[in-house]
Parts: C-alpha cells; sequence; structure tokens
C-alpha cells in the first residue's frame, strides 16, 4: 500500500483536516445529516467504508464539548469529525494510504456543513 510523492519519497498516506467555521447549525446538531455525510463523502472521494458511520453525541457537562462526534472507517483508514454547536464549527480529518481528491473533499464538506469558511491543512504521511 505503499504510494510515492512526486519528489520521490516514500508515502504511506494523505491526511486532510479541515477546520470548518460558522458552519448552519442545523446542520452540524443533526445526527442524521452527520451520518449522511459521511456515507456520501464516500462516494465522493471514491472509498470503500468499512461498516456503517458511528456518530454520538459527547461532552455534554459543558456547552464548549457539547456535540457529535463521527468516526467512518474506510478500507484505506479513517473519517473523523467532531462537531461544536456552541461554536458553529467542525473539525474534520480524512486519512487515507489511497489517492483522493483533497480539494473535491474539502469543497463537499465545506458545503454540506454549510460553512461559510475553513482552515485546510493537508498532511503527506510518510
Amino acid at each position: 500500500m505503499e504510494q510515492k510523492k512526486t519528489n520521490n519519497e516514500k508515502e504511506f498516506g494523505v491526511e486532510l483536516i479541515l477546520d470548518l467555521i460558522d458552519c448552519d447549525k442545523d446542520a452540524i446538531s443533526s445526527k442524521e445529516h452527520i451520518t449522511a455525510y459521511a456515507k456520501e463523502l464516500c462516494r465522493v472521494i471514491e472509498m470503500k467504508p468499512f461498516g456503517e458511520p458511528f456518530v454520538e453525541r459527547f461532552g455534554l457537562g459543558k456547552d464548549f464539548t457539547a456535540g457529535y462526534s463521527l468516526v467512518q472507517l474506510i478500507e484505506t483508514s479513517s473519517i473523523t469529525g467532531h462537531f461544536s454547536e456552541l461554536w458553529g464549527r467542525a473539525y474534520i480529518n480524512i486519512f487515507s494510504c489511497a489517492e483522493f481528491d483533497t480539494n473535491r473533499a474539502a469543497e463537499f464538506t465545506m458545503k454540506h456543513f454549510g460553512a461559510k469558511d475553513a482552515n485546510k491543512h493537508v498532511l503527506h504521511r510518510g
């Protein structure tokens, strides 16, 4: 499963890190919407899901920690997300040892959660 970077260094995989800003609060507060995101994202980035998405609400003891968390295993790694209802933000990580279009994944994710802005980082893991 090893891949090569364009500069000939060995690369195990790519991780897309997204901090979504000013999201649609209804979207990030809905278990159904988050579950649908994981399923559709797998189609968009052409990854095979392993099982169903795990989506649960955590951190209910304090307002700033309350929100859903998402884990979707994929055959080549995982998609995770944490959603802050108080701040209207979503924190998404997509990691795969198979290539995927990080720009397409970012655009789809922003649109799905109605984010007005995002901080995006791409890590080449090796």
